[in-house]
């Protein structure tokens, strides 16, 4: 097996990857480079946790374990069978072995897996498991030579643990971190989202601006290696962001549902956020700068492809412009739309947009604004 430093992958939704790569700088990891799907770095296992755990923007965290060569099924086999699977696994902790085959004489993806699979269970002891209780070992063949990772995060790491309450057509923690990094926001100033649904743009704001470890109040898959240790893993659940204010300032979410301002209030007591947010029923027309910016408005409205119909949706956008536009003087503005013309609609004077990413089968582009005249 390869040693310490591992060669990590960060996974990223394509088109942010540079975005994850300056967060993985400013935390401290080593020489980070976007590349298609995510990040690579290296790191030994503090590294893992510390990427699981404080990365806000990663939607995974696997790490390469090791490589070797082989040609045919009794090769992989024999090979896999003196892979040292007892430093990392343990014999009580169920394993699922995902293989993929690519231009090399092992074609079999199935027939991979499996044997793989049974090399763990009869030299180590590991059963094999099914969803996300197991360990997910990926294999991947290609020209010959067998790659073994791990996903070291288990869950996706949009799921923080403490959201319980989800609105229509969510947002990814993880997504929602990326485009608040990609506005510009430091979490020294405040926050608005005018139709906030669940409140993903607020409490990823207000925990940013706190410091706060985004993955405290969940668990992870390396908890359940052997290489983990539980006190340096509790350690950096309770360790804060060094650049972080440490008080954040009021992060406002606002919302015609009442439903979704209960569910917002729920989510942010659970994250023990309730200080420094705050969420109420209100809709566009009456929007106003709750405190003196300037700031920054971060909005999802909808899109017309799944919630709404896009017709009547001009007249919502051409409401929030105008709102925006009156009201925000100094604050910069971002909306994400799956609509150029939604977007454009608004009047806001948008900067050249960013990329466009994948969201729930659709393709979404953050389009945002220098301060407001």
């Amino acid at each position: 097996m390869t040693t310490p430093p591992f060669d990590i992958f960060l996974a990223a939704p394509p088109g942010l990857e540079p975005i994850l790569a300056a967060e993985a700088a400013e935390l401290g990891f080593a020489a980070p480079r976007a590349v298609p799907g995510g990040v690579e770095t290296t790191g030994d296992w503090p590294d893992i946790w510390r990427a699981n755990l404080h990365l806000r923007g990663a939607a995974r965290v696997l790490v390469r374990l090791g490589s070797f060569r082989a040609f045919h099924l009794a090769q992989l086999d024999k090979r896999a069978r003196k892979f040292p699977w007892a430093e990392v696994l343990r014999p009580d902790v169920p394993v699922r072995v995902e293989a993929t085959c690519r231009r090399s004489k092992i074609y079999h993806d199935r027939a991979a897996a499996q044997r793989v699979m049974r090399a763990i269970t009869e030299t180590l002891g590991a059963p094999e498991g099914k969803g996300e209780d197991a360990l997910r070992l990926l294999v991947r063949i290609e020209d010959d030579l067998v790659q073994i990772s791990l996903d070291t995060s288990g869950a996706p790491l949009h799921r923080r643990g403490h959201k319980e309450f989800v609105g229509k057509a969510p947002m990814r923690e993880t997504l929602a971190a990326l485009f608040l990094r990609q506005m510009g926001y430091t979490g020294t100033e405040p926050l608005v989202d005018p139709m906030c649904g669940s409140g993903t743009f607020v409490l990823e704001a207000a925990e940013s601006a706190l410091g706060l470890a985004p993955g405290r109040d969940r668990s992870f898959a390396f908890e359940n290696l052997a290489s983990a240790v539980p006190e340096a893993v509790a350690a950096q659940r309770t360790r804060r962001a060094a650049d972080a204010p440490g008080t954040a300032p009021l992060a406002f979410g606002f919302d015609r549902d009442d439903g979704a301002i209960r569910g917002a209030r729920g989510n942010a007591e659970r994250a023990g956020l309730s200080a420094v947010t705050r969420f109420e029923r209100q809709p566009i027309s009456d929007l106003i700068p709750p405190v003196p910016g300037p700031g920054l408005v971060l909005v999802n409205p909808p899109y017309g492809a799944r919630i709404g119909n896009r017709k009547l949706l001009f007249g919502l956008y051409g409401s929030l412009g105008k709102m925006l536009a009156t009201g925000f003087s100094g604050w910069r503005v971002g909306v994400i739309t799956s609509d150029g013309g939604l977007a454009k609609a608004t009047g806001l004077p948008f900067l050249p947009s960013g990329p466009a990413v994948s969201l729930g089968g659709l393709k979404v582009t953050l389009w945002h604004t220098d301060p407001l005249p």
